[in-house]
C-alpha cells in the first residue's frame, strides 16, 4: 500500500520508460495487464525506501556474531527500547539485514516546519538526521530545540531561505531543531554539522553516524551480492573500474583477505580520495587507488620503467568489476527523477566503452560481472546482447549466489541466457508496511526472502572469456 506518490519522470523519460515496459516479448509471455500491473508496481516501489537497512561486516576486523551483538545492542538504545531484531542472510554471511518500521501514519505534525531538499530528504526516509546544508528554509520564528516538522521539497521548488512554503511538499517525519533559523541561515552560520536530530521518522532505520565505523559498510543488498559474484581469490590482481565510493572495492580486498592487489579507478580526485579513506577505516592495505579515466585504462605498448598504475596493457587483470555508471533509476527512494531523456540514454554508448577496455584487460580465463542499479533494458540486457555478438571470446556464466529474479524479456536474448542474468526488481512483491506487531509475527525465513525482493532496482551479469584467442 502506497504512502507517497509514484516516482514522477519529465514527459518523454516517462514515454521512454513505459515503451520498455510494455514491450512485445513481455506482453506476450505475461499478457498486457500483468505487464502493465507490474510496471505500475514498480513506480510505487521506486518513491518508497527498501524494506531493510543492509550492512556488510568487516570481516577482515571482526566476525559476524560479534557484530551483530554490539548492533543489536546500539539499535536497542536508539529506538529506546524497541526489540528490532538483526538478521543474519543465510547466502550472504558478512551481511546484517535490520527491519524498517513504517510507514507510521499517526504522527502528528508540528506547526513549525524545516523544508529539506529532495536529496536529503531520501537519505532521512533511510534512517539519517538532518544536516544543515540539506536545509532549504524553515518556519520564521524557529529556535533550537523546537519540535518541528520535516518535509521534502522533491520539485525543488522552494527559494533557499523562504520563511513558509505552500508548495508541494512530503512529509518525512518529526525532530528536534539543533539550531535556530537565524543561525541556518546567517551569512557566517554554519554550513555543516547537525541541523534536525530526527525523533518520529515517518520510516524508522538506524542511524550510522558513527556507528561502529570500522567494523561495518552500509550497502544495499545487490551491491554486496556483485563481489561475491566476482568471488576474488587471494593473490589475484583484480581491477574495480568506476570504483567510487568503495564499498565493493573495500569488499573485494576483504573478500581476498586483503591478499593480491585491487586496482580501484575512478575520474574524480575527491571519489578517489573517499576510495583511499575508506579502506584507511576499514584497515585494507591491497588497494591501490587512482584518479583515472576507465576508457583510457588501455595501453598498447609497456612504458618505460615499472609502472603499477593506469593504463594497463591487454590482458592484465584476473578478474574485473565494471559497476558501469548509469542512469540510476533503480536508487530508492526517489520520488521525482530529474535526468532528461538525453542524459539518461547517454550512458549506452559510455558503458560500452567501458566494457570494451575491460573486456581487452581481462585475462583469457578470467571473470567479468557488468552491474548497474537502474531498471532500464538499454543499459541491462541490451547491453549484455550487444556484448555476447560483438565479442566471441565471452560466455554468460551462471552467478552464485543468485537472489534476484532472472533478467528482463525485450532485448532478444534466449530463456536460458535470461536465466543466467540477476535482475532485482522490487515490484517483485507487494508494497507492505512494516509494524512491530507485524516484525514480531514473521519468521526469520519469510523477512529473509522479503529482504532479497524488497531492495533496490539492481542488474548483474557475469562473463568468463574463454582461453582461444
Amino acid at each position: 500500500m502506497s504512502f507517497f506518490p509514484k516516482i514522477s519522470f519529465q514527459c518523454e523519460v516517462e514515454e521512454y520508460l513505459t515503451k520498455v515496459f510494455r514491450n512485445n516479448e513481455l506482453i506476450t509471455a505475461l499478457g498486457t495487464q500483468e505487464v502493465e500491473n507490474k510496471y505500475q508496481s514498480l513506480l510505487s516501489h521506486l518513491s518508497h525506501p527498501p524494506g531493510f537497512t543492509t550492512v556488510r561486516v568487516n570481516t577482515h576486523l571482526a566476525s559476524v556474531k560479534h557484530v551483530k551483538k554490539m548492533l543489536f545492542e546500539e539499535i536497542q538504545k536508539q529506538f529506546k527500547g524497541l526489540r528490532v531484531p538483526v538478521l543474519e542472510h543465510p547466502k550472504l554471511q558478512d551481511i546484517l539485514l535490520i527491519p524498517v518500521i513504517g510507514p507510521r501514519r499517526d504522527l502528528k505534525k508540528h506547526s513549525s516546519e524545516v523544508i529539506v531538499g529532495a536529496q536529503c530528504g531520501y537519505a532521512v526516509l533511510r534512517g539519517a538526521h538532518v544536516y544543515v546544508p540539506g536545509i532549504i528554509s524553515t518556519s520564521r520564528f524557529m529556535k533550537a530545540g523546537d519540535l518541528v516538522s520535516v518535509y521534502s521539497d522533491i520539485e525543488g521548488k522552494c527559494k533557499r531561505g523562504a520563511k513558509e512554503f505552500e508548495g508541494f511538499k512530503v512529509f518525512l517525519g518529526n525532530g528536534i531543531s539543533e539550531l535556530s533559523r537565524s543561525e541556518i541561515f546567517s551569512s557566517s552560520g554554519p554550513l555543516k554539522g547537525l541541523g534536525v536530530r530526527m525523533i518520529e521518522p515517518v520510516y524508522l532505520s538506524p542511524s550510522f553516524d558513527n556507528v561502529l565505523p570500522s567494523h561495518l559498510f552500509l550497502q544495499n543488498l545487490p551491491s554486496v551480492v556483485v563481489s561475491h559474484i566476482l568471488n576474488p581469490q587471494p593473490g589475484e590482481k583484480i581491477l574495480d573500474m568506476c570504483a567510487a565510493p568503495g564499498g565493493k572495492t573495500t569488499h573485494l580486498a576483504t573478500l581476498m583477505h586483503d591478499q593480491g592487489e585491487v586496482i580501484a579507478m575512478d575520474k574524480i580526485a575527491n571519489k578517489v580520495k573517499k576510495i583511499q579513506q575508506n579502506a584507511e577505516l576499514l584497515q585494507l592495505n591491497c588497494i591501490k587507488a587512482f584518479c583515472y579515466d576507465g576508457t583510457k585504462a588501455l595501453s598498447v605498448e609497456k612504458s618505460e620503467g615499472e609502472q603499477e598504475g593506469p593504463p594497463f596493457l591487454p590482458e592484465s587483470f584476473d578478474r574485473i568489476l565494471l559497476d558501469a555508471p548509469c542512469s540510476g533509476m533503480g536508487q530508492r527512494p526517489n520520488m521525482a527523477y530529474s535526468s532528461t531523456l538525453k542524459e539518461v540514454t547517454s550512458y549506452q554508448p559510455l558503458q560500452r566503452k567501458l566494457f570494451t577496455v575491460a573486456v581487452k584487460l581481462l585475462k583469457p580465463g578470467g571473470v567479468l560481472v557488468y552491474s548497474t542499479c537502474t531498471i532500464t533494458l538499454s543499459e541491462n540486457e541490451e547491453q549484455v546482447a550487444w556484448a555476447l555478438e560483438t565479442f566471441p571470446c565471452l560466455q554468460l556464466h551462471p552467478q552464485e549466489p543468485h537472489i534476484g529474479g532472472e533478467g528482463m524479456k525485450g532485448a532478444g536474448l534466449s530463456l536460458d541466457q535470461l536465466k543466467l542474468l540477476q535482475r532485482f526488481d522490487p515490484s517483485a512483491v507487494t508494497l507492505q508496511g512494516m509494524d512491530i506487531n507485524s516484525l514480531q509475527d514473521s519468521r526469520e525465513d519469510d523477512l529473509i526472502s522479503l529482504a532479497n525482493k524488497d531492495c533496490i532496482g539492481f542488474f548483474i551479469a557475469k562473463f568468463i572469456k574463454s582461453n582461444s584467442k
